[in-house]
């Protein structure tokens, strides 16, 4: 059988694999060893499986997912969240649709110290919506921006996705980490200023809060902030000043977070093995689809799919821009059928050559790709964040994509500020870390 055909059929296989609903690493996995038994024989095939488990497992570089998933833990388990969603509460609560803003300012300030989404969307799950029902806020306001801004966990460092993306493709992970920043920080303005707009157009959805904060109260709020603006300087700046690895920098953030939260009384045995329990669970999850992946690579490899796929789209009679919207899209469709991270490790190998073929920024290409996730957590069938918010509150998916849809503007309006302007996402990153 032709090498590409054989490739072709593969990736078929596994989409109509793991459309089936068996595990993304098994699936990728056995594709990958079918591949190279037909192509290399049953030797080479588990050679290369044993080696790529070896190198993956055993790899300094991936400890950086474990210690930035245990920082994010220790902060969702010991209340950290909650202290910074009440100072956000003073100090804009009584805005129009201030509590919703309130959980922006929140959720945004947590994801400087955190780096799993889904404990973004679940704390705020558990922390804003029962406080905006308190006020009579709609709920599907208060559901669809708690489903929104856990996603902005794909942006701002400390970023697992930024990470992976950044093994992928062999690009320094403080660059990436750079370049999330301002994105980050804009697209949380945009949610704001949906909000605004929104509250103000239908004032029942966010009826004003009538509680009132003293400047006092409001500067004793300030330190809740400030701690965690200075564990994030400490972790990105030291990254980005080259005074220690992204390993080391994942430590010092975790020890940061832990004396933290022993500070504010906030942590016990207890809290701390459930946090230990539950970033080890999804960091071997993310470890072990690595892996697989790698396996499969060097099948895909072997059939030259990825310089194949690269070749055609830089061939293409398009602009370059139209090219990468069919990318980005691409991205999108595999994404509703697949988890998104799982299928960013899957095709970004693919897909990155013709990227870098067309002549676009490979930093720039990581935040798009970090934009197109989190896109693919809030959209269905496979909408992560959508489905956390409704285990937690068990509130109805029609109502939470009702309060959904209006944040879509959000990401679009980003997405189309970063093709006009690239320099949004790699000013930073270039300005730091020079060209």
């Amino acid at each position: 059988m032709n090498e590409y055909v054989l490739g072709i059929s593969a990736c078929v296989v596994l989409i109509l694999f793991l459309m089936t609903g068996i595990e993304i690493a098994f699936g990728i996995v056995l594709v990958g060893v079918a591949g190279l038994i037909v192509t290399s024989g049953f030797s080479v095939a588990f050679n290369t499986v044993v080696q790529d488990f070896y190198d993956t497992l055993g790899s300094y570089g991936l400890t950086v997912i474990p210690l930035f998933m245990l920082m994010g833990q220790i902060a969702f388990h010991s209340g950290i969240a909650q202290r910074l969603y009440d100072a956000a509460y003073k100090l804009i609560g009584r805005v129009p649709g201030g509590l919703a803003m309130a959980t922006v300012l929140a959720a945004t300030m947590f994801k400087a110290m955190c780096g799993s989404t889904f404990a973004t969307s679940a704390t705020f799950s558990s922390v804003a919506i029962p406080q905006m029902s308190r006020y009579n806020y709609s709920k599907k306001l208060s559901t669809g921006i708690v489903a929104s801004v856990g996603t902005i966990g794909m942006l701002i460092p400390p970023s697992i996705s930024m990470i992976i993306y950044g093994i992928i493709t062999e690009q320094s992970i403080g660059r990436l980490f750079l370049a999330g920043i301002i994105p980050g920080l804009l697209i949380a303005g945009l949610f704001i200023a949906v909000i605004y707009v929104w509250s103000k157009i239908d004032p029942t959805l966010a009826p004003p809060s009538t509680e009132t904060f003293s400047l006092k109260d409001k500067l004793r709020s300030l330190p809740e902030f400030i701690s965690v603006v200075v564990i994030f300087g400490v972790v990105i700046g030291g990254l980005m000043a080259g005074m220690f690895t992204p390993t080391e920098a994942g430590t010092i953030g975790t020890i940061a977070i832990f004396i933290l939260a022993v500070i504010k009384k906030g942590m016990s045995f207890k809290i701390f093995a459930a946090s230990v329990d539950e970033s080890m669970r999804s960091s071997l999850m993310i470890l072990t689809i690595i892996a697989c992946s790698a396996v499969l690579g060097h099948f895909l490899a072997i059939t030259q799919i990825p310089q194949v796929a690269g070749d055609w789209l830089t061939s293409l009679p398009l602009h370059r821009v139209l090219v990468m919207i069919i990318v980005f899209l691409f991205y999108l469709l595999g994404g509703s059928f697949i988890d998104d991270m799982a299928f960013v490790i899957l095709i970004t190998p693919i897909l990155f050559p013709a990227v870098v073929k067309l002549g676009y920024d490979p930093v720039w290409f990581g935040v798009m790709v970090g934009i197109t996730l989190m896109v693919g957590s809030i959209i269905p069938p496979v909408a992560v964040s959508v489905f956390i918010v409704k285990n937690i509150t068990g509130e109805s998916f029609s109502t939470i994509y009702s309060g959904v849809v209006p944040f879509l503007i959000s990401f679009v309006v980003l997405g189309t500020l970063l093709f006009m302007f690239p320099g949004i996402a790699t000013w930073l990153p270039n300005l730091v870390m020079g060209n």
